[in-house]
């Protein structure tokens, strides 16, 4: 077999991929894994500009009791809202719209920061997360005060 064939042959069998991709793409039954690198190409520069704030992520954490909502401030001023304690603080879960609040221990309070953010630090608050309703995958947004990130896709 000549180069020429083999070629023809790559060049042939490469567009019966791109066709049969193209048409399974317009039957809606090729579905893209949602991920948390996606959404922070699209949403985090308006988190960085407007809140002061780098998103980082969410995880399950407690075996899946508790989501972490972990985010680094970048502008202590703008992002003060996030560490004020008498803003209301809670997760949705888009598919069932369940809210989870952060959980208030006796002796230790509401299980986020509560001081004066600072530059160049990583932050957390937690959520509660009965009977693991929210799994890796899920989308959620998190809502603090008038702070709301859509979307978000639990690691």
């Amino acid at each position: 077999m000549n180069g020429k064939g083999s070629a023809l042959r790559i060049g042939m069998l490469v567009a019966l991929l791109l066709a049969s991709a193209a048409q399974s793409a317009a039957e809606g039954t090729i579905e893209a894994a949602p991920s948390a690198t996606d959404w922070h190409a699209r949403q985090g520069l308006y988190y960085k500009r407007n809140w002061g704030v780098e998103v980082i992520g969410v995880k399950p954490v407690s075996s899946g009791y508790m989501l972490a909502f972990r985010y680094r401030v970048l502008d202590p001023e703008k992002a003060k809202l996030l560490n004020d304690r008498k803003s209301k603080a809670y997760v949705i879960d888009e598919e069932t719209g369940t809210r989870l609040a952060v959980p208030a221990l006796e002796n230790v309070g509401e299980l986020r920061s509560g001081t004066a953010p600072e530059a160049d630090r990583n932050y957390f608050m937690m959520f509660g997360n009965p009977g693991k309703l929210v799994k890796s995958g899920s989308r959620i947004s998190v809502v603090v005060g008038n702070f709301r990130v859509d979307g978000l896709v639990v690691d």
